[in-house]
Protein backbone atom coordinates (compact mmCIF):
# COMPACT_ATOMS: atom_id res chain seq x y z
CA UNK A 1 0.00 0.00 0.00
CA UNK A 2 1.83 3.39 -0.90
CA UNK A 3 2.12 6.10 1.54
CA UNK A 4 -0.47 8.73 -0.52
CA UNK A 5 -3.41 5.31 0.04
CA UNK A 6 -2.35 5.42 3.70
CA UNK A 7 -2.48 9.36 3.94
CA UNK A 8 -5.75 9.29 2.32
CA UNK A 9 -7.24 6.35 4.82
CA UNK A 10 -5.73 8.33 7.63
CA UNK A 11 -7.62 11.49 6.78
CA UNK A 12 -10.41 9.90 6.65
CA UNK A 13 -10.30 8.45 9.95
CA UNK A 14 -11.98 9.84 13.05
CA UNK A 15 -10.64 9.04 16.02
CA UNK A 16 -13.54 7.88 19.11
CA UNK A 17 -12.31 11.12 21.26
CA UNK A 18 -13.04 13.71 18.30
CA UNK A 19 -16.39 11.68 17.42
CA UNK A 20 -17.69 12.36 20.71
CA UNK A 21 -16.99 15.71 21.03
CA UNK A 22 -18.44 16.45 17.78
CA UNK A 23 -21.52 14.76 18.65
CA UNK A 24 -22.18 16.51 21.84
CA UNK A 25 -21.42 19.91 20.45
CA UNK A 26 -23.67 19.60 17.71
CA UNK A 27 -26.41 18.29 20.44
CA UNK A 28 -25.59 21.08 22.36
CA UNK A 29 -26.15 23.43 19.28
CA UNK A 30 -29.92 21.26 18.87
CA UNK A 31 -30.70 21.86 22.64
CA UNK A 32 -29.77 25.96 22.46
CA UNK A 33 -31.92 26.09 19.68
CA UNK A 34 -34.58 24.46 20.81
CA UNK A 35 -34.09 26.28 23.83
CA UNK A 36 -34.00 29.83 21.95
CA UNK A 37 -37.11 28.44 20.70
CA UNK A 38 -38.91 27.50 23.38
CA UNK A 39 -37.66 31.32 25.10
CA UNK A 40 -39.08 32.89 22.01
CA UNK A 41 -42.53 31.41 22.15
CA UNK A 42 -42.98 32.02 26.26
CA UNK A 43 -41.82 35.51 25.16
CA UNK A 44 -44.42 36.06 22.40
CA UNK A 45 -46.86 34.60 24.60
CA UNK A 46 -46.25 36.84 27.81
CA UNK A 47 -46.50 40.06 24.92
CA UNK A 48 -49.72 38.83 24.13
CA UNK A 49 -50.61 37.83 27.79
CA UNK A 50 -49.54 41.94 28.49
CA UNK A 51 -51.72 43.16 25.35
CA UNK A 52 -54.88 41.82 27.15
CA UNK A 53 -53.59 44.24 30.41
CA UNK A 54 -52.77 47.00 28.43
CA UNK A 55 -55.69 47.23 25.59
CA UNK A 56 -59.30 48.04 26.42
CA UNK A 57 -58.35 49.48 29.85
CA UNK A 58 -61.59 51.37 29.49
CA UNK A 59 -65.03 50.94 27.04
CA UNK A 60 -63.88 54.13 25.43
CA UNK A 61 -63.57 53.22 21.43
CA UNK A 62 -60.69 55.84 20.33
CA UNK A 63 -58.34 55.09 23.64
CA UNK A 64 -58.77 51.33 23.04
CA UNK A 65 -57.30 52.47 19.73
CA UNK A 66 -54.87 54.32 20.91
CA UNK A 67 -53.75 52.03 23.55
CA UNK A 68 -53.40 49.41 20.48
CA UNK A 69 -51.12 51.65 18.41
CA UNK A 70 -49.00 52.35 21.33
CA UNK A 71 -48.10 48.75 22.76
CA UNK A 72 -46.84 47.93 19.24
CA UNK A 73 -44.58 50.57 19.20
CA UNK A 74 -41.28 49.99 19.55
CA UNK A 75 -41.24 46.07 20.64
CA UNK A 76 -43.46 45.17 17.85
CA UNK A 77 -42.82 47.78 15.03
CA UNK A 78 -41.42 50.78 14.38
CA UNK A 79 -44.71 52.45 13.27
CA UNK A 80 -48.44 51.83 13.94
CA UNK A 81 -51.90 53.42 12.55
CA UNK A 82 -55.43 52.08 13.05
CA UNK A 83 -58.20 53.12 11.41
CA UNK A 84 -61.59 52.31 12.08
CA UNK A 85 -64.97 51.86 10.12
CA UNK A 86 -66.82 55.48 10.20
CA UNK A 87 -69.74 53.92 10.84
CA UNK A 88 -68.67 52.13 13.67
CA UNK A 89 -67.31 54.96 15.43
CA UNK A 90 -71.44 56.37 15.11
CA UNK A 91 -72.36 53.07 17.07
CA UNK A 92 -73.10 51.11 14.28
CA UNK A 93 -72.16 47.43 13.70
CA UNK A 94 -69.40 46.33 11.40
CA UNK A 95 -70.06 44.64 7.94
CA UNK A 96 -67.74 42.98 4.90
CA UNK A 97 -66.66 45.22 2.51
CA UNK A 98 -67.65 44.46 -0.51
CA UNK A 99 -67.85 47.78 -2.51
CA UNK A 100 -65.40 49.71 -4.42
CA UNK A 101 -62.54 51.00 -3.27
CA UNK A 102 -62.09 51.18 0.10
CA UNK A 103 -64.76 52.30 2.96
CA UNK A 104 -65.12 55.35 4.62
CA UNK A 105 -62.58 54.84 7.20
CA UNK A 106 -61.17 57.60 10.04
CA UNK A 107 -57.68 57.57 11.43
CA UNK A 108 -58.38 57.25 14.98
CA UNK A 109 -54.55 55.93 16.16
CA UNK A 110 -50.82 57.12 15.58
CA UNK A 111 -47.84 55.72 17.10
CA UNK A 112 -43.84 55.72 15.68
CA UNK A 113 -40.56 55.81 17.56
CA UNK A 114 -38.64 58.97 16.87
CA UNK A 115 -37.17 58.31 13.43
CA UNK A 116 -40.59 57.52 11.89
CA UNK A 117 -42.17 60.25 12.93
CA UNK A 118 -41.94 61.86 9.96
CA UNK A 119 -44.09 59.64 8.14
CA UNK A 120 -46.92 61.25 5.90
CA UNK A 121 -50.05 59.65 7.97
CA UNK A 122 -53.36 60.44 7.60
CA UNK A 123 -54.12 62.95 10.76
CA UNK A 124 -55.72 61.25 14.07
CA UNK A 125 -59.35 62.69 13.37
CA UNK A 126 -59.65 63.14 9.92
CA UNK A 127 -61.34 60.33 7.05
CA UNK A 128 -58.93 58.14 5.43
CA UNK A 129 -59.08 59.66 1.91
CA UNK A 130 -57.27 58.07 -0.87
CA UNK A 131 -55.98 58.51 -4.29
CA UNK A 132 -58.91 57.15 -6.22
CA UNK A 133 -56.46 55.91 -8.79
CA UNK A 134 -54.98 54.22 -6.62
CA UNK A 135 -57.54 51.97 -5.18
CA UNK A 136 -57.12 48.52 -6.99
CA UNK A 137 -53.40 48.43 -6.66
CA UNK A 138 -53.38 49.10 -2.60
CA UNK A 139 -52.59 46.10 -0.48
CA UNK A 140 -54.88 47.89 2.14
CA UNK A 141 -57.30 47.64 -0.31
CA UNK A 142 -57.13 44.00 -0.06
CA UNK A 143 -57.03 43.33 3.56
CA UNK A 144 -60.13 45.19 4.32
CA UNK A 145 -62.08 43.41 1.38
CA UNK A 146 -60.93 39.64 1.88
CA UNK A 147 -60.59 40.29 5.29
CA UNK A 148 -57.08 38.57 5.61
CA UNK A 149 -53.69 40.00 6.62
CA UNK A 150 -51.13 41.65 3.87
CA UNK A 151 -47.77 41.12 4.71
CA UNK A 152 -44.52 42.45 2.36
CA UNK A 153 -41.62 41.58 4.41
CA UNK A 154 -38.81 43.03 1.78
CA UNK A 155 -40.16 45.86 0.19
CA UNK A 156 -39.25 46.34 -3.10
CA UNK A 157 -39.56 49.85 -5.50
CA UNK A 158 -43.01 49.17 -6.62
CA UNK A 159 -44.50 48.16 -3.28
CA UNK A 160 -44.45 51.56 -1.90
CA UNK A 161 -47.37 52.66 -4.14
CA UNK A 162 -49.04 49.66 -3.34
CA UNK A 163 -48.56 50.48 0.16
CA UNK A 164 -49.01 53.96 0.53
CA UNK A 165 -52.34 55.95 0.08
CA UNK A 166 -50.42 59.08 -1.83
CA UNK A 167 -47.54 59.29 -4.28
CA UNK A 168 -45.57 61.83 -1.62
CA UNK A 169 -46.70 59.17 1.50
CA UNK A 170 -44.69 56.63 -0.50
CA UNK A 171 -42.02 58.48 -1.69
CA UNK A 172 -41.20 59.68 2.11
CA UNK A 173 -41.49 55.68 3.14
CA UNK A 174 -38.64 55.11 0.85
CA UNK A 175 -36.55 58.24 2.18
CA UNK A 176 -36.91 57.00 6.06
CA UNK A 177 -35.65 53.64 5.17
CA UNK A 178 -39.22 52.01 5.57
CA UNK A 179 -38.11 47.89 5.02
CA UNK A 180 -41.40 45.84 5.66
CA UNK A 181 -45.09 46.37 5.52
CA UNK A 182 -47.52 44.14 7.35
CA UNK A 183 -51.38 44.87 7.50
CA UNK A 184 -53.96 43.18 9.63
CA UNK A 185 -57.96 43.54 9.66
CA UNK A 186 -59.97 44.00 12.87
CA UNK A 187 -62.98 41.63 12.98
CA UNK A 188 -65.02 40.62 16.05
CA UNK A 189 -68.05 38.80 15.89
CA UNK A 190 -67.08 37.86 11.82
CA UNK A 191 -67.84 41.69 11.11
CA UNK A 192 -64.76 43.90 10.34
CA UNK A 193 -64.23 46.82 12.27
CA UNK A 194 -61.18 48.44 11.01
CA UNK A 195 -57.89 47.98 10.32
CA UNK A 196 -53.90 47.91 12.02
CA UNK A 197 -51.14 48.83 9.69
CA UNK A 198 -47.41 48.31 10.91
CA UNK A 199 -44.09 48.95 9.18
CA UNK A 200 -40.07 48.36 9.98
CA UNK A 201 -37.32 50.90 9.38
CA UNK A 202 -33.67 50.56 9.89
CA UNK A 203 -32.21 48.73 12.17
CA UNK A 204 -35.28 46.08 12.85
CA UNK A 205 -35.70 42.85 10.88
CA UNK A 206 -38.12 42.30 8.63
CA UNK A 207 -41.46 40.55 9.14
CA UNK A 208 -41.76 37.07 9.39
CA UNK A 209 -44.69 34.30 8.89
CA UNK A 210 -44.41 34.50 13.08
CA UNK A 211 -45.13 38.06 13.45
CA UNK A 212 -47.86 38.02 10.86
CA UNK A 213 -49.39 34.99 13.18
CA UNK A 214 -48.34 37.15 16.18
CA UNK A 215 -49.94 40.14 14.95
CA UNK A 216 -53.50 37.98 13.94
CA UNK A 217 -54.08 37.33 17.61
CA UNK A 218 -53.38 40.48 18.69
CA UNK A 219 -55.83 42.17 16.41
CA UNK A 220 -58.09 39.13 17.43
CA UNK A 221 -58.21 40.14 20.87
CA UNK A 222 -57.78 44.41 20.03
CA UNK A 223 -60.78 43.69 17.42
CA UNK A 224 -63.21 42.34 20.77
CA UNK A 225 -62.47 44.98 23.05
CA UNK A 226 -62.98 47.82 20.08
CA UNK A 227 -66.30 45.95 19.94
CA UNK A 228 -67.22 45.97 23.65
CA UNK A 229 -66.33 49.74 23.40
CA UNK A 230 -68.74 50.26 20.24
CA UNK A 231 -71.54 48.23 22.02
CA UNK A 232 -71.23 50.39 25.32
CA UNK A 233 -70.48 53.94 23.42
CA UNK A 234 -73.77 52.83 21.12
CA UNK A 235 -75.97 52.32 24.88
CA UNK A 236 -74.50 55.22 26.74
CA UNK A 237 -75.74 57.52 23.44
CA UNK A 238 -78.98 56.01 23.80
CA UNK A 239 -79.61 56.47 27.80
CA UNK A 240 -78.45 60.26 27.06
CA UNK A 241 -80.36 60.47 24.52
CA UNK A 242 -83.72 59.44 26.26
CA UNK A 243 -82.01 61.50 29.36
CA UNK A 244 -82.10 64.56 27.63
CA UNK A 245 -85.54 64.32 25.44
CA UNK A 246 -87.08 63.74 29.58
CA UNK A 247 -85.32 67.00 30.41
CA UNK A 248 -87.32 70.25 29.66
CA UNK A 249 -86.19 71.53 25.77
CA UNK A 250 -86.80 75.37 27.26
CA UNK A 251 -87.56 77.10 30.21
CA UNK A 252 -90.59 80.02 30.80
CA UNK A 253 -90.55 82.82 30.84
CA UNK A 254 -91.65 84.28 34.39
CA UNK A 255 -92.55 87.40 36.44
CA UNK A 256 -89.07 88.62 38.41
CA UNK A 257 -87.06 85.16 37.58
CA UNK A 258 -84.53 84.72 34.60
CA UNK A 259 -83.79 80.98 35.09
CA UNK A 260 -81.20 78.72 33.31
CA UNK A 261 -80.86 75.57 33.36
CA UNK A 262 -77.65 73.08 32.32
CA UNK A 263 -77.52 69.48 31.77
CA UNK A 264 -73.52 67.78 31.59
CA UNK A 265 -72.97 64.04 31.19
CA UNK A 266 -70.14 62.74 32.81
CA UNK A 267 -66.57 62.37 31.45
CA UNK A 268 -66.56 58.59 33.11
CA UNK A 269 -68.81 56.82 30.22
CA UNK A 270 -70.96 54.45 32.24
CA UNK A 271 -72.42 57.29 34.78
CA UNK A 272 -75.30 58.44 33.65
CA UNK A 273 -78.91 57.88 34.21
CA UNK A 274 -81.28 60.07 37.03
CA UNK A 275 -80.21 63.43 37.14
CA UNK A 276 -82.52 66.05 36.16
CA UNK A 277 -84.38 69.15 36.46
CA UNK A 278 -87.81 71.22 35.72
CA UNK A 279 -89.08 74.65 35.26
CA UNK A 280 -92.77 75.38 35.73
CA UNK A 281 -94.74 78.27 35.22
CA UNK A 282 -97.26 78.77 37.89
CA UNK A 283 -100.84 81.24 38.55
CA UNK A 284 -99.71 84.47 40.39
CA UNK A 285 -96.58 84.26 38.59
CA UNK A 286 -95.07 81.97 40.56
CA UNK A 287 -92.08 79.83 39.39
CA UNK A 288 -91.68 75.77 40.19
CA UNK A 289 -87.70 75.20 40.33
CA UNK A 290 -87.05 71.40 41.08
CA UNK A 291 -83.85 69.14 40.56
CA UNK A 292 -83.68 66.01 41.37
CA UNK A 293 -80.58 62.65 41.43
CA UNK A 294 -81.91 59.15 41.01
CA UNK A 295 -79.68 57.04 42.51
CA UNK A 296 -78.42 54.46 40.12
CA UNK A 297 -77.40 54.75 36.38
CA UNK A 298 -78.39 53.75 33.04
CA UNK A 299 -81.57 53.13 31.60
CA UNK A 300 -83.25 52.44 34.86
CA UNK A 301 -82.36 54.83 36.55
CA UNK A 302 -83.50 57.40 33.59
CA UNK A 303 -86.77 55.91 33.60
CA UNK A 304 -87.71 56.17 37.24
CA UNK A 305 -86.43 59.93 36.77
CA UNK A 306 -88.91 60.51 33.59
CA UNK A 307 -91.89 58.66 36.25
CA UNK A 308 -90.70 61.21 39.38
CA UNK A 309 -90.51 64.03 36.35
CA UNK A 310 -94.04 63.42 35.35
CA UNK A 311 -95.37 62.89 38.78
CA UNK A 312 -93.66 66.02 40.00
CA UNK A 313 -95.05 68.37 37.06
CA UNK A 314 -98.43 67.03 37.95
CA UNK A 315 -98.76 67.99 41.73
CA UNK A 316 -97.07 71.25 40.43
CA UNK A 317 -99.66 72.17 38.36
CA UNK A 318 -102.56 71.37 41.13
CA UNK A 319 -100.11 74.35 42.47
CA UNK A 320 -99.28 72.00 45.66
CA UNK A 321 -96.93 73.41 48.20
CA UNK A 322 -93.13 71.97 48.20
CA UNK A 323 -93.37 70.22 51.02
CA UNK A 324 -96.61 68.45 50.44
CA UNK A 325 -95.36 68.18 46.62
CA UNK A 326 -91.96 65.89 48.86
CA UNK A 327 -94.91 63.87 50.57
CA UNK A 328 -96.47 62.47 47.27
CA UNK A 329 -93.76 61.80 45.67
CA UNK A 330 -92.07 59.86 48.48
CA UNK A 331 -95.17 57.37 48.36
CA UNK A 332 -95.07 57.51 44.55
CA UNK A 333 -91.75 56.43 44.62
CA UNK A 334 -92.23 53.56 47.50
CA UNK A 335 -94.99 52.56 44.39
CA UNK A 336 -92.02 52.04 41.72
CA UNK A 337 -91.00 48.16 41.40
CA UNK A 338 -87.41 48.67 40.92
CA UNK A 339 -87.62 50.27 44.87
CA UNK A 340 -85.47 53.05 43.46
CA UNK A 341 -84.44 56.10 46.13
CA UNK A 342 -84.00 59.69 44.82
CA UNK A 343 -83.18 62.77 46.34
CA UNK A 344 -85.18 65.77 45.22
CA UNK A 345 -85.58 70.39 45.71
CA UNK A 346 -88.21 71.91 45.53
CA UNK A 347 -88.18 76.20 45.30
CA UNK A 348 -91.37 77.90 44.45
CA UNK A 349 -90.39 81.29 43.35
CA UNK A 350 -92.86 84.08 44.54
CA UNK A 351 -92.62 87.69 42.65
CA UNK A 352 -94.56 89.34 45.45
CA UNK A 353 -91.12 90.37 47.95
CA UNK A 354 -89.22 87.44 45.66
CA UNK A 355 -89.62 84.85 47.85
CA UNK A 356 -88.76 81.09 47.61
CA UNK A 357 -89.86 78.45 49.26
CA UNK A 358 -87.81 75.31 49.42
CA UNK A 359 -88.14 72.04 50.76
CA UNK A 360 -85.60 69.00 50.19
CA UNK A 361 -85.49 65.41 50.28
CA UNK A 362 -82.02 64.09 51.17
CA UNK A 363 -80.52 66.91 48.49
CA UNK A 364 -77.53 69.25 48.49
CA UNK A 365 -78.55 72.61 50.29
CA UNK A 366 -79.15 75.03 47.39
CA UNK A 367 -76.81 78.18 46.99
CA UNK A 368 -77.80 81.56 47.42
CA UNK A 369 -75.64 84.55 46.05
CA UNK A 370 -76.82 88.20 47.45
CA UNK A 371 -75.74 89.94 44.61
CA UNK A 372 -73.64 92.34 46.03
CA UNK A 373 -70.21 89.59 46.43
CA UNK A 374 -71.43 87.37 49.41
CA UNK A 375 -72.83 83.49 49.20
CA UNK A 376 -74.14 81.37 51.29
CA UNK A 377 -76.00 78.11 51.26
CA UNK A 378 -79.70 77.72 52.14
CA UNK A 379 -80.07 75.86 55.85
CA UNK A 380 -82.60 73.73 54.48
CA UNK A 381 -84.09 71.66 56.95
CA UNK A 382 -82.72 67.93 56.61
CA UNK A 383 -85.22 65.38 54.86
CA UNK A 384 -85.02 61.57 54.18
CA UNK A 385 -84.45 60.76 50.06
CA UNK A 386 -87.85 59.67 48.08
CA UNK A 387 -88.91 56.09 48.57
CA UNK A 388 -87.55 56.35 52.12
CA UNK A 389 -90.84 56.50 53.91
CA UNK A 390 -89.62 59.16 56.10
CA UNK A 391 -91.81 61.66 56.31
CA UNK A 392 -93.54 64.56 56.48
CA UNK A 393 -90.85 67.23 54.95
CA UNK A 394 -90.51 71.18 56.36
CA UNK A 395 -89.98 74.01 54.27
CA UNK A 396 -87.77 77.24 54.47
CA UNK A 397 -88.56 80.37 52.94
CA UNK A 398 -85.74 82.78 51.40
CA UNK A 399 -86.08 86.65 49.93
CA UNK A 400 -83.81 86.66 46.99
CA UNK A 401 -83.17 90.60 46.47
CA UNK A 402 -82.90 92.16 42.94
CA UNK A 403 -79.41 90.90 41.70
CA UNK A 404 -79.16 87.57 43.77
CA UNK A 405 -79.57 84.09 42.42
CA UNK A 406 -80.70 80.76 43.90
CA UNK A 407 -78.37 77.65 42.40
CA UNK A 408 -79.81 74.42 42.18
CA UNK A 409 -77.43 71.15 41.17
CA UNK A 410 -77.22 67.74 41.41
CA UNK A 411 -74.20 66.13 43.58
CA UNK A 412 -72.15 65.44 40.01
CA UNK A 413 -71.28 68.74 40.29
CA UNK A 414 -69.07 68.53 43.40
CA UNK A 415 -68.64 64.63 44.32
CA UNK A 416 -64.89 63.46 43.34
CA UNK A 417 -63.13 60.48 44.65
CA UNK A 418 -61.42 61.07 48.10
CA UNK A 419 -62.43 64.55 48.74
CA UNK A 420 -64.53 65.51 51.50
CA UNK A 421 -67.56 67.13 50.83
CA UNK A 422 -67.74 70.51 52.96
CA UNK A 423 -64.42 71.25 51.24
CA UNK A 424 -65.75 70.83 47.87
CA UNK A 425 -68.94 72.74 48.52
CA UNK A 426 -66.87 75.83 50.03
CA UNK A 427 -64.73 75.40 46.50
CA UNK A 428 -68.21 75.44 44.78
CA UNK A 429 -69.17 78.49 46.83
CA UNK A 430 -65.71 80.56 45.82
CA UNK A 431 -66.02 79.28 42.09
CA UNK A 432 -69.64 80.58 41.97
CA UNK A 433 -68.66 84.04 43.23
CA UNK A 434 -65.60 83.96 40.80
CA UNK A 435 -67.87 83.71 37.84
CA UNK A 436 -69.74 87.08 36.24
CA UNK A 437 -72.98 87.05 36.64
CA UNK A 438 -73.56 86.17 32.64
CA UNK A 439 -70.93 83.42 33.08
CA UNK A 440 -73.08 81.90 36.09
CA UNK A 441 -76.32 81.82 34.02
CA UNK A 442 -74.72 80.64 31.16
CA UNK A 443 -73.63 77.64 32.62
CA UNK A 444 -70.17 78.48 33.48
CA UNK A 445 -70.13 77.08 36.92
CA UNK A 446 -70.28 73.14 34.99
CA UNK A 447 -66.43 74.07 33.89
CA UNK A 448 -65.28 75.76 37.09
CA UNK A 449 -66.82 73.91 39.58
CA UNK A 450 -64.49 71.61 42.05
CA UNK A 451 -65.13 68.08 40.05
CA UNK A 452 -63.96 69.64 36.81
CA UNK A 453 -64.60 68.85 33.66
CA UNK A 454 -63.07 65.01 34.75
CA UNK A 455 -65.99 64.84 36.96
CA UNK A 456 -66.98 61.02 36.81
CA UNK A 457 -71.31 61.64 37.55
CA UNK A 458 -73.77 64.06 35.57
CA UNK A 459 -74.17 67.11 36.69
CA UNK A 460 -77.18 69.21 36.47
CA UNK A 461 -77.45 73.17 37.59
CA UNK A 462 -80.43 75.09 37.42
CA UNK A 463 -79.74 79.16 37.99
CA UNK A 464 -82.49 81.17 38.95
CA UNK A 465 -81.63 85.25 39.19
CA UNK A 466 -84.20 87.75 40.36
CA UNK A 467 -84.62 90.90 37.86
CA UNK A 468 -87.45 93.59 37.47
CA UNK A 469 -90.25 92.08 35.77
CA UNK A 470 -90.18 92.48 32.15
CA UNK A 471 -91.72 95.00 30.30
CA UNK A 472 -95.32 94.49 30.19
CA UNK A 473 -95.82 92.43 32.99
CA UNK A 474 -96.53 93.98 36.53
CA UNK A 475 -97.81 92.86 39.69
CA UNK A 476 -100.47 94.24 42.24
CA UNK A 477 -101.11 93.08 46.01
CA UNK A 478 -103.93 94.26 48.04
CA UNK A 479 -105.11 93.37 51.48
CA UNK A 480 -108.59 93.34 51.57
CA UNK A 481 -111.19 93.97 54.66
CA UNK A 482 -112.94 91.24 56.44
CA UNK A 483 -116.46 92.53 56.09
CA UNK A 484 -119.17 92.43 53.88
CA UNK A 485 -117.25 96.48 51.67
CA UNK A 486 -114.72 93.16 50.21
CA UNK A 487 -116.25 92.44 47.20
CA UNK A 488 -116.81 96.57 46.39
CA UNK A 489 -113.61 96.94 47.61
CA UNK A 490 -112.17 94.59 45.04
CA UNK A 491 -113.96 95.65 42.20
CA UNK A 492 -113.27 99.38 42.78
CA UNK A 493 -109.40 98.09 42.89
CA UNK A 494 -109.28 95.88 39.91
CA UNK A 495 -111.48 98.73 38.16
CA UNK A 496 -109.45 100.94 38.68
CA UNK A 497 -106.21 99.17 37.98
CA UNK A 498 -107.42 97.87 34.64
CA UNK A 499 -107.72 101.38 33.74
CA UNK A 500 -104.50 102.20 34.25
CA UNK A 501 -102.96 99.28 32.20
CA UNK A 502 -105.41 100.74 29.53
CA UNK A 503 -107.14 97.10 29.43
CA UNK A 504 -110.83 98.62 30.34
CA UNK A 505 -112.41 95.91 27.97
CA UNK A 506 -111.69 93.25 30.34
CA UNK A 507 -113.21 95.13 33.36
CA UNK A 508 -116.93 94.04 33.13
CA UNK A 509 -115.76 90.02 33.46
CA UNK A 510 -113.26 90.86 36.16
CA UNK A 511 -115.16 92.68 38.17
CA UNK A 512 -117.55 89.45 38.07
CA UNK A 513 -114.57 86.74 38.62
CA UNK A 514 -113.34 88.81 41.56
CA UNK A 515 -116.57 89.29 43.25
CA UNK A 516 -117.74 85.29 42.87
CA UNK A 517 -114.08 84.63 44.80
CA UNK A 518 -114.44 87.25 47.29
CA UNK A 519 -117.71 86.21 48.12
CA UNK A 520 -116.57 82.26 48.41
CA UNK A 521 -114.06 83.52 50.71
CA UNK A 522 -116.55 85.45 52.82
CA UNK A 523 -119.17 82.12 52.72
CA UNK A 524 -116.41 79.18 52.94
CA UNK A 525 -112.89 80.74 54.07
CA UNK A 526 -113.37 82.62 56.80
CA UNK A 527 -113.15 86.16 55.50
CA UNK A 528 -110.72 87.35 52.41
CA UNK A 529 -107.06 87.79 52.50
CA UNK A 530 -105.12 89.11 49.95
CA UNK A 531 -105.69 90.48 46.16
CA UNK A 532 -103.65 89.75 43.03
CA UNK A 533 -103.49 90.85 39.85
CA UNK A 534 -101.38 89.92 37.32
CA UNK A 535 -100.44 91.61 33.72
CA UNK A 536 -97.95 88.96 32.12
CA UNK A 537 -98.85 87.10 29.05
CA UNK A 538 -102.92 86.86 30.52
CA UNK A 539 -104.20 88.70 33.21
CA UNK A 540 -104.84 86.42 36.31
CA UNK A 541 -106.80 87.69 39.75
CA UNK A 542 -106.31 85.50 42.64
CA UNK A 543 -108.03 86.10 46.28
CA UNK A 544 -106.38 84.25 49.47
CA UNK A 545 -108.67 82.98 52.29
CA UNK A 546 -107.69 81.09 55.70
CA UNK A 547 -110.57 78.28 54.83
CA UNK A 548 -109.51 74.90 54.01
CA UNK A 549 -111.85 73.22 51.61
CA UNK A 550 -111.05 73.97 47.87
CA UNK A 551 -113.76 75.25 45.88
CA UNK A 552 -115.78 72.91 43.23
CA UNK A 553 -118.14 73.33 40.26
CA UNK A 554 -121.61 72.11 41.61
CA UNK A 555 -124.51 71.13 39.70
CA UNK A 556 -127.25 73.40 40.48
CA UNK A 557 -130.81 72.67 39.50
CA UNK A 558 -133.31 75.53 37.91
CA UNK A 559 -134.92 75.96 41.89
CA UNK A 560 -131.14 76.32 43.32
CA UNK A 561 -130.14 79.76 44.47
CA UNK A 562 -126.48 79.51 44.31
CA UNK A 563 -123.87 76.88 42.78
CA UNK A 564 -123.86 78.95 39.52
CA UNK A 565 -120.57 81.17 40.40
CA UNK A 566 -118.16 79.10 39.84
CA UNK A 567 -119.99 77.70 36.03
CA UNK A 568 -119.60 81.57 35.36
CA UNK A 569 -116.06 81.79 36.07
CA UNK A 570 -115.76 78.68 34.35
CA UNK A 571 -117.01 80.37 30.98
CA UNK A 572 -115.70 83.25 30.84
CA UNK A 573 -112.42 82.86 31.73
CA UNK A 574 -109.43 80.55 29.93
CA UNK A 575 -108.65 79.03 33.19
CA UNK A 576 -109.49 79.21 36.77
CA UNK A 577 -107.96 76.67 39.85
CA UNK A 578 -107.12 76.29 43.70
CA UNK A 579 -104.24 75.34 45.76
CA UNK A 580 -103.47 75.14 49.37
CA UNK A 581 -101.34 77.28 51.03
CA UNK A 582 -99.78 77.12 54.88
CA UNK A 583 -102.54 78.78 56.33
CA UNK A 584 -105.30 78.30 53.48
CA UNK A 585 -106.08 78.44 49.91
CA UNK A 586 -105.82 80.62 47.04
CA UNK A 587 -108.45 81.08 44.38
CA UNK A 588 -107.16 82.27 40.94
CA UNK A 589 -108.56 82.94 37.67
CA UNK A 590 -106.80 83.40 33.98
CA UNK A 591 -108.36 85.44 31.51
CA UNK A 592 -106.71 86.31 28.08
CA UNK A 593 -105.32 89.78 27.37
CA UNK A 594 -106.61 91.47 23.67
CA UNK A 595 -104.44 90.87 21.19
Amino acid sequence: MSGGSVGRRLTGRVSPVRASTVYRSAAVRARRRRDDGEASTVGRLAWLNAASTRIGTTLDLERTARELAEFTVPDFADGAAVDILESVLHGEEGSRWTGRGVPPMRAVALSAVDTMTTLEAVPVGEIYVRDQKRHETLLHRYCLRQGKPVMVARMREGDFDRVAPTASGAAKMRALGVHSYLAVPLIARGLLLGSADFVRGPGSPPFSPTDLALAEQLASRAAVFIDNARLYGRERERVVTLQRSLLPRATPDTPGLRVHAEYAPSAARHAVGGDWYDVMSLPGGRTALMAGDVMGQGLPAAATMGRLRAVARTLMTLDMAPERVLARLDLATRDLEDDQVATFLCAVHDPAGSRVTLAGAGHLPPLLLDGRGGAEFVALPAGAPLGAGVIPYDPVTVAVPDGGALVLYTDGLVKARGADLEAQLGRLRSAALALPPDALEGGGLIAAAPAGPGRFDEAVVLTARAVPPAPGTELRVWPLSDGGRAASEARRLVTRQLADWGLDDLADVCELVVSELVGNALRYGNGPGELRLLRGERLVVEVSDTGPDLPQIQHADLSDEGGRGLQLVNMLCRRWGSCRTPGGKVVWAEQDLPS
